[in-house]
């Protein structure tokens, strides 16, 4: 296992971070203290559920696990999350300070722990103005509740936005993103990513495997069937398998990523991953694993290194389509300049 700084923090994470979607609704509760076990086993030191991860079941299977295992608290940087709805009241979701109080509580009650090391919004809250947001997540910090603030699923503007503000007003910085990232969904290099690199802030990626897809589980114009996530719901979210099947795109990633497997001897999984923990200003990618032999799969990424020549080809082949402007070309020329050459 290998470890980074978390952002631009002094606090050094695992380059892989377990998550925990799958606790309580696709892995039970045996299964996720064997997948827990075995990520700390490995050297992984870092933790990432959420309140609405089975309506607070994930939470709490981590806290009885932590709670089994006094000694294994101080080793783990844990991060959850809270916006989404946990209740039916009209102050039951959201960024506001009532809603963030409530659901900041209740997961250090589910989790068992006095403080969580990262909180981050799970989403942006256009009903809620920024500002109280980072003021909650500031007075949480004071408070001794939280360490560090993070956000997911932020655009652009709503990142920066968010940075600037914090210094603006003297609030604890922003220092993570957790996006959708990964070699079939590269669009956040447009923007959110040079503003990460700009402020300092360390990418977390979410459903770094597409869902399944970069394993190498699904086959061109076969709908899947069986005991997997499109097996199981052909239609679900991001990942459907009709409008990728449709997208040739699709299958030269596909063929890339198992070229290099193939020269590596690695699976596809762990080259995807591994393309992802080098790509700029990535701290640490995060695991969805169903089970314990795809997480000991994809643990092997931990120390799989891709060659200069690798990883252009897994660049190239996943290129998203763009046009000239303003992200293409003619955009990019636009933003460049040179020192002039000297005589």
């Amino acid at each position: 296992m290998r470890y980074r700084n978390l952002g631009a923090t002094g606090t050094v994470v695992s380059t892989l971070c377990l998550g925990t979607m799958t606790f309580g609704a696709e892995t039970d509760e045996e299964g996720s203290f064997a997948q827990l076990d075995r990520f700390v086993e490995a050297g992984g030191t870092f933790l990432d559920t959420a309140d609405v991860y089975s309506r607070g079941i994930s939470e709490e299977i981590v806290g009885r696990w932590l709670r089994a295992r006094p000694d294994v608290r101080d080793r783990l940087v844990i991060a959850t999350k809270g916006r989404f709805p946990m209740g039916p009241g009209a102050n039951d979701a959201g960024l506001s300070r009532v809603h963030l109080t409530r659901a900041l509580d209740a997961s250090l009650r589910r989790l068992g722990v006095e403080a969580v090391d990262l909180y981050q919004a799970h989403a942006w809250d256009p009903l809620t103005p920024l500002p109280e947001t980072l003021r909650f997540f500031d007075d949480a910090v004071r408070a001794g509740k939280i360490r560090y603030a993070g956000v997911s699923n932020f655009t652009g503007w709503q990142l920066q936005k968010a940075a600037l503000l914090t210094q603006h007003l003297n609030l604890t910085p922003i220092v993570t993103l957790q996006p959708q990232y990964n070699l079939l969904a590269r669009e956040i290099e447009f923007e959110l990513v040079p503003v990460c690199a700009n402020e300092g802030i360390g990418i977390l990626p979410w459903s770094p495997l597409g869902g399944g897809w970069l394993s190498g589980k699904y086959r061109r114009d076969t709908t899947p069937t069986g005991a997997t996530r499109l097996g199981e719901n052909p239609e679900r979210g991001v990942e459907a398998y009709a409008g990728r099947n449709g997208q040739e795109r699709t299958w030269q990633v596909l063929d890339a990523v198992s070229q290099v497997a193939k020269d590596l001897g690695a699976s596809m999984s762990a080259v995807s991953l591994a393309w992802l923990a080098a790509r700029p200003a990535v701290t640490s990618v995060i695991l969805g694993a169903r089970t314990i032999e795809q997480l000991d799969d994809n643990l092997t990424a931990a120390d799989l290194a891709l060659t200069d020549e690798q990883m252009r080809l897994l660049d190239e082949a996943s290129a998203p389509p763009v046009g000239d402007y303003p992200y293409g070309g003619a955009g990019v020329r636009q933003r460049a300049r040179d020192l002039p050459s000297g005589s």
